[in-house]
């Protein structure tokens, strides 16, 4: 036989299912018990029992009856029917078949049919496999999050715990000089979720900081309830589902109450049988008794009533499910409650099993919720976080930059940990692809922090903290994607001196430029851009007065209108780099205080407008490097203060003798042009310390060369030379020379004399440095 507890699937689900069994299911599914109990009480009766009870109908003779009669003793009263066991038997089982009504006989099977249609049809969602994968899920999920120490820890930081409390607590801590100002306490009283991770770096007490293990697994269910609200909200299979199992249990209790009301009559004690069955027992006409009729009559009367109460509940539920808005959900009450302010509405699916649990429980929900807020999901990283860049880990990292700054980078973090603002000593902080990156009102406490960078990180500021950059900061550098990326705070920093932008500032660079205005940085010395700007934004012009450098970095896209320029009279360096120029812009001849000028990566063919140079008299610096020059102008001679000049990567062919009478020259690059002689003018150059004439095609050094004796370095490299001058020796000072990739076929011995010049400094063919004799190979090789 099969055993009862294999039907229990079908009445039961697993404990944790019972979240989602409102109080009206609970209710029907103890109702369809009762039913089961009937309908198997009913057939344990018609197994155990007759079921009825025949005796022949008086129709004989009155022969037949007057010899019963004589032949019947007279103590003996009755009639004989002359009937044997078997013959009673057959004619119970004939007249149960042909004269009892269908209802009488089957009452209790169709009782146990409909009740387990009511079970099956009550958990029929349980066991559907579209719904039921999403309702384990869900289930599992809900479990965790209740259980987890996560949402006792974020609740229990929103409990209510009044602000006397709260600063007699921060009062007493060892890091006092940590605790948050008023203005910031107001700012963020509606969501005070947005504290725990600076109470945990702050107070850090043992007892209810998170375990790393903890950590993780909050992390992970943050993941899961993500991935699993974007699956489960994209449809409405478990709303419908519901909605069809309660429609069809409401039709099959109007079906049981139509047919049972009309056929309960049915049942009857007393039966007339008429079967044709005399040749067997000599009677054709029966009265019988249907012995359980009685009890059957009860049974279908309280099986009424039952699925009367059974249809009144599923009508409730049809009505809970039609006139209620079950496919949205709204947390406004636990927004209110707990405060967290960005807990997320949902809907279709999602919603409806969270209206179905508020049924069970509304503190699921609410324990819930917590894992739908991107606040506490941010925090709890942000407490991991924590727990892996400790101070000491990240004072590890402490450099010193090129501004000879202590800089901190960290790169491609989940966030910013709040350990950062412990290090006090910081001065640079670059951040490097960071995403959600919050400066809170702790960054106060770097009162040495003057650089910030922000290299593709969306940034958000606390009011205090934005407060003290305006104040601090010297140096911002921002590297964007997108010009929504730049911080709104950053044009209201008084004291900036240099601003470094990089990014495009417009989505179509010929129309608007999307730059607000710089005129509140009344400190601002330095400003680069590295964009794809067709002209110089109003904003830079807000600042022209006090602006000492600018570097326009154009990647390509052809500058135009640059008449701004002239207003800046103040600068003293000028780069206009890859900004398509075929000619120097005449507005840089009114920028007389002009020290450095960088044209690199233009189209420059000409530069006769050289002459104009004249007038800028400070000028020390000219690069005109990278571009498509053919010659240089003789007007070049006119730029007396010259001490650093930029020919490389052009199309010179000859180095003409009136630009060495640029004397004060003391760097000179002419690499990577098509000089085939240097003119012995060169010796003029008695400043000169740095010349390089890399891949060119020279053959011959004129002597004059070697009569610059403060040269330092001396780049000959990729040329056509055979011969170097012994007078190599007059170069006393020299610690770089190169000369690889020429013909020479030995070294002078003179180099010996170039007591600066070192192995590393000497850059030759390993073969022919072994042409050197071994006294002054070692010399060059001893440090």
């Amino acid at each position: 036989m099969i055993p009862v507890m294999e039907f229990r699937q079908f009445s039961e689900q697993q404990p944790a299912f019972r979240v989602l069994k409102p109080w009206w299911d609970v209710f029907t599914d103890y109702l369809s018990v009762v039913m089961l109990m009937i309908a198997v009480f009913g057939c344990t009766l018609q197994v155990m029992q007759d079921k009825i009870i025949c005796l022949p109908h008086k129709n004989t003779t009155d022969m037949d009856l007057q010899f019963n009669i004589s032949a019947v003793p007279r103590e003996m009263t009755g009639r004989k029917t002359d009937l044997d066991l078997q013959q009673y038997s057959f004619i119970n089982q004939m007249c149960y078949e042909r004269a009892l009504h269908w209802y009488a006989k089957y009452f209790p099977y169709l009782v146990l049919l409909h009740t387990l249609i009511f079970m099956v049809c009550s958990n029929f969602w349980f066991k559907f496999p579209g719904s039921s994968s999403k309702i384990e899920h869900f289930i599992s999920m809900l479990g965790k999050c209740f259980d987890s120490p996560w949402t006792t820890r974020a609740l229990s930081e929103v409990s209510g715990e009044n602000p006397e409390e709260k600063d007699h607590k921060k009062s007493g801590t060892s890091r006092s000089n940590l605790a948050v100002s008023p203005g910031e306490g107001d700012l963020e009283r509606t969501q005070s979720l947005r504290s725990i991770p600076e109470k945990i770096v702050v107070d850090k007490p043992s007892a209810s900081v998170l375990d790393k293990k903890e950590g993780e697994q909050a992390k992970a269910l943050f993941e899961k309830v993500k991935k699993f609200r974007l699956h489960v909200e994209e449809g409405d299979i478990l709303y419908l589902m519901y909605v069809r199992q309660t429609v069809f249990k409401v039709f099959k209790f109007l079906l049981i109450i139509g047919y049972n009301s009309s056929l309960v009559n049915k049942v009857r004690n007393t039966v007339r049988c008429k079967v044709d069955i005399q040749e067997m027992t000599g009677y054709n006409d029966f009265q019988c008794n249907h012995t359980m009729a009685h009890l059957f009559s009860k049974l279908s009367y309280c099986y009424l009533c039952l699925v009367a109460v059974y249809g009144l509940t599923s009508l409730y539920t049809s009505c809970w499910l039609f006139y209620r808005s079950l496919k949205e959900y709204s947390f406004e009450y636990v927004r209110q409650e707990t405060g967290i302010n960005d807990i997320p509405d949902v809907k279709n699916d999602f919603a409806f099993m969270l209206h179905m649990i508020d049924q069970y429980d509304p503190l699921y929900s609410k324990r819930f919720a917590v894992f739908l807020s991107e606040v506490s999901e941010n925090k709890l990283k942000q407490l991991n976080l924590n727990h892996e860049w400790t101070a000491e880990k990240l004072r590890q990292k402490l450099l010193t930059n090129s501004n000879n700054r202590l800089e901190l980078q960290l790169f491609m973090l989940p966030g910013l940990p709040d350990t950062v603002f412990e290090l006090t000593e910081l001065q640079s902080l670059k951040l490097e692809i960071i995403n959600n990156v919050t400066i809170p009102a702790s960054v106060s406490q770097l009162k040495d922090l003057q650089e910030l960078s922000l290299y593709q990180c969306s940034l958000k500021s606390h009011t205090t903290a934005t407060s003290f950059l305006k104040e601090n900061l010297k140096v911002l550098r921002v590297k964007f994607d997108d010009n929504r990326e730049l911080p709104n705070w950053m044009y209201g920093l008084r004291n900036l001196e240099e601003l470094y932008l990089t990014g495009s500032l417009s989505t179509d660079a010929s129309k608007n430029i999307v730059l607000e205005s710089l005129r509140e940085m009344k400190c601002l010395k330095t400003l680069s851009l590295k964009s794809n700007l067709t002209k110089i934004p109003q904003s830079i012009v807000d600042v022209s007065n006090h602006l000492q450098r600018l570097y326009l970095h154009n990647d390509g896209t052809k500058l135009v209108m640059l008449n701004n320029l002239k207003k800046m009279s103040n600068l003293i360096e000028l780069e206009l780099v890859r900004c398509d120029l075929e000619r120097i812009p005449h507005a840089i001849f009114s920028l007389t205080n002009l020290q450095e000028l960088d044209l690199k990566e233009n189209n420059l063919r000409s530069i006769e407008e050289i002459i104009s140079f004249q007038h800028l008299r400070k000028l020390i610096c000219l690069k005109l490097w990278y571009n498509g020059i053919m010659y240089i102008p003789e007007h070049i001679k006119k730029l007396g203060s010259l001490e650093r000049l930029y020919f490389s990567h052009n199309k010179i062919e000859i180095l003409p003798s009136h630009l060495f009478l640029c004397n004060k020259l003391r760097y000179l690059d002419v690499s990577n042009n098509d000089i085939r002689f240097i003119p012995p003018e060169i010796g003029v150059l008695q400043s000169l310390q740095y010349f390089s004439v890399t891949c060119n095609k020279i053959e011959n050094l004129p002597d004059e060369l070697f009569f610059c004796k403060k040269l330092k370095t001396l780049k000959l490299g990729k040329n056509s030379l055979s011969i170097l001058s012994p007078k190599i020796s007059y170069l006393a000072l020299l610690t770089y020379l190169e000369l690889k990739g020429n013909h020479f076929e030995l070294l002078p011995q003179e180099l010996g004399c170039c007591r600066a010049l070192k192995r590393s400094g000497l850059i030759v063919e390993e073969t022919l440095f072994q042409t050197l004799p071994s006294d002054v190979r070692d010399q060059m090789k001893a440090e």
